[in-house]
């Protein structure tokens, strides 16, 4: 009955189809995993921003051995503003405004430092390429109270004087006479005392909205099964076609053998038949 599948040219649709669902459904384990990762950075934000933060003993650690536990996590550290080695970083946009984020170096009590960023500024009107101002750090002795992130790797793009194009702290770390922790730096919450400009604009919370990766994986695997769902209705519509066909031929074969009066081409009976099944049918011979 569908013995026609095993035929080259059903063998290579079969091919086809299950190649095209196998891409499928690695794009849907592809989706599946981006949302895992969603999730876990989803759980961390859950379980670190709000949290009290760390005191500086236990904080400083973090920042020369990143761990990513402590992502977003408050941590409350008092030292200066090294407002002299204040660099800005470039194409930073936010709700869709192209900017820049102020980073300024701390300097603790035993002599290393580490980067805080205290905002976002956006583009300048009066000069093209950088912020209108950027509003100074509190002076003196300063208690900091910010939330950790990694540092970010080198982009390999230049930047004006004064700008960086990616908080690379190993790059910063070259740029400064004393030692300054490279492995994770830490965005604003609060600064005691106040400063006396309004400081950079701060970070909204993370989203925490998993995003459509779930509903896309599941397409993507509807997608793999409705291939072979195809290739099924496809294989059927065959058979029905090779049975119409198959029993034309043996209609016609049984028309052929079959004994009787000659009759039309088209298995008719002709006109001068009629007549006389006609004459027949009144007893006239």
């Amino acid at each position: 009955m569908y013995g026609f599948l095993l035929t080259p040219r059903w063998l290579g649709w079969l091919a086809l189809v299950a190649v095209l669902s196998a891409a499928c459904a690695g794009l849907g384990l592809w989706q599946l995993d981006r949302r895992d990762t969603v999730v876990e950075d989803i759980s961390v934000v859950r379980n670190n921003y709000e949290s009290p933060p760390l005191p500086q003993s236990r904080a400083l650690p973090a920042f020369s051995s990143y761990d990513p536990l402590l992502k977003w996590q408050p941590v409350k550290l008092t030292g200066t503003y090294d407002v002299g080695n204040q660099l800005i970083v470039r194409n930073r946009p936010f709700n869709g405004q192209p900017g820049y984020e102020v980073l300024t170096p701390l300097r603790l009590e035993d002599g290393t430092a580490v980067v805080i960023d205290r905002g976002w500024l956006p583009i300048g009107d009066k000069v093209g390429g950088r912020p209108d101002t950027v509003p100074a750090p509190p002076e003196g002795t300063v208690t900091v109270i910010a939330r950790l992130r990694p540092a970010e790797p080198d982009v390999s793009r230049g930047a004006p004087t004064g700008q960086i194009a990616s908080i690379n702290l190993a790059g910063y770390a070259g740029r400064v006479d004393y030692p300054l922790r490279q492995g994770a730096y830490a965005l604003l919450v609060s600064e005691t005392p106040r400063p006396a400009a309004p400081a950079p604009l701060a970070f909204p919370k993370p989203s925490l909205d998993e995003g459509p990766h779930l509903s896309y994986g599941m397409q993507w695997f509807a997608f793999g099964a409705l291939l072979f769902v195809g290739f099924g209705y496809a294989a059927r519509q065959e058979r029905r076609v090779r049975d119409l066909e198959l029993a034309d031929d043996n209609g016609s074969a049984g028309i052929r053998q079959a004994p009787g009066p000659l009759r039309g081409k088209s298995g008719r009976r002709t006109a001068e038949e009629e007549e006389d099944a006609i004459l027949d049918a009144q007893g006239i011979s």
